[in-house]
């Protein structure tokens, strides 16, 4: 067995769930003191990619994010926006059921 088929074996990590407060605690290491992903991913035994994320979305909360990006709070309302507007569509095709249906009863 060569080095790449152990690699390939590998058993997939289990997904973990991590407070806010040490997703902060790890950003607060890469943006403030400095220290790169890839160190502080291996000294919290976190993925890179995972902490990637956070760092973006810690920069995109503080409005240092991708030029167009949401911040976090916009992300919410266009949530909320959004399923207010599938509720009124719903309701809408419902009156418009219901117009139909009383206007072929007083024919």
């Amino acid at each position: 067995m060569s080095a790449s088929d152990a690699k390939q074996k590998k058993p997939r990590r289990q997904r973990r769930k991590f407070t806010q407060e040490f997703k902060d605690g790890a950003v607060k290491l890469v943006l403030a003191e400095g220290k790169g992903i890839p160190e502080v991913a291996k000294d919290l035994d976190l993925t890179e990619s995972a902490l990637r994320t956070w760092v973006e979305q810690a920069k995109q909360a503080r409005g240092e994010g991708k030029p167009g990006a949401l911040l976090q709070d916009e992300r919410e309302e266009l949530a909320r926006l959004r399923a207010e507007n599938r509720q009124l569509r719903m309701e809408r095709e419902l009156l418009k059921k219901a117009a139909a249906f009383f206007a072929k009863e007083t024919t």
